[in-house]
């Protein structure tokens, strides 16, 4: 047996030495040592020797299968090691490459005109005020001297949900909210999104708007026009030209329609501003005396004005983009300019 044990494991060191790959080890594994392997066949004629040989026969087996075990993990962890430095060559990264840049995001031209617009009334003294989108007619129509028969709510093409509730149309809704809320001093603007049955190229079912409403004591049409000019002025630049045309909105009188110079050429005629040289931005006027009555202030007391503006327009107007529609189409190529 003796002999026996030392051909197996000469035998079984040549095979572990010229073993290519993890699985031939295994299988090698598994023929010396497995439950059915060569030397545990070995082991069970232990029981044949005698006595005396017995121990050392013995003490032999164990001292073999030590060192197949050892020559196998040896083997095992080589390979291992071979492998994966093979796959670390194959799947090697070069750090020196440049790499993928993160796309950066702009603000939208919208959302660049509503915050300049703040900040510009806000060094004015007004206050940004908010309101639901989902509006009551009352707040929307009645109170701003909107009657159910008036003929002005045709001119609004209102989405209605159901009710007496639609979507506002404007943000003048607002206006009244804060009126019922608080007494006058009031100096706020009201930036907000709203909708009208309306769609071209100059025209969207959901636009934006900001509101501004200033009541006190004292208050002429000279603070608004002063106020509009010290706005445009700083929107378009110290040299922009502004002037106020006599028109009509329900909820403020004397109303105006305000225009400045045209930006594209200067006041001097263009196909942009039809050769007028004046390009309409906002409607303002003094806030009408039966708005008043609505939120129980007293029209003996206090004065006030309120202006308008579609930011589109603002917008168009100050990036000379000539559609609208482009505003919402969310196309990285033109918005990626601003």
């Amino acid at each position: 047996m003796r002999e026996q044990l030392e051909q197996l494991k000469n035998d079984a060191l040549v095979a572990i030495s010229s073993a290519v790959g993890e699985e031939q080890l295994q299988g090698i594994r598994v023929r010396l040592l497995g439950r059915k392997g060569e030397l545990t066949a070995l082991m069970k004629g232990l029981g044949s020797l005698s006595p005396e040989e017995r121990p050392s026969v013995g003490q032999l087996v164990n001292t073999v299968r030590d060192e197949l075990e050892s020559g196998l993990e040896a083997a095992l962890t080589a390979e291992r090691e071979r492998v994966k430095n093979e796959r670390l060559q194959s799947e090697r990264i070069d750090v020196t490459l440049p790499g993928r840049k993160s796309q950066v995001g702009t603000k939208h031209p919208i959302t660049l005109i509503v915050e300049e617009v703040c900040e510009i009334f806000a060094g004015l003294g007004f206050s940004v005020a908010e309101g639901p989108e989902i509006e009551h007619d009352w707040y929307n129509f009645e109170a701003l001297n909107f009657p159910p028969e008036h003929p002005a709510r045709d001119m609004q093409d209102t989405f209605f949900v159901e009710n007496d509730l639609l979507l506002r149309t404007h943000t003048s809704p607002v206006q009244i909210r804060t009126m019922l809320k608080q007494k006058p001093p009031v100096r706020i603007i009201a930036p907000g999104t709203v909708y009208r049955c309306d769609s071209d190229a100059t025209h969207s079912p959901m636009f934006h708007q900001i509101e501004g409403l200033m009541v006190d004591k004292g208050i002429t049409f000279g603070d608004l026009k002063g106020i509009l000019t010290i706005f445009t002025n700083q929107l378009f630049g110290q040299k922009t030209g502004v002037r106020l045309r006599p028109s009509f909105f329900p909820f403020t009188e004397p109303s105006a329609e305000v225009d400045i110079a045209c930006v594209i050429c200067g006041g001097k005629g263009c196909r942009v501003c039809k050769n007028s040289g004046w390009l309409e931005i906002l409607g303002a006027g003094m806030v009408d005396p039966e708005v008043y009555r609505h939120v129980n202030y007293d029209a003996e007391d206090i004065s006030g004005f309120a202006f308008g503006m579609g930011i589109e327009r603002i917008a168009m107007l100050k990036y000379g983009i000539n559609d609208m529609r482009l505003l919402f189409e969310n196309d990285v190529r033109f918005l990626r300019q601003f």
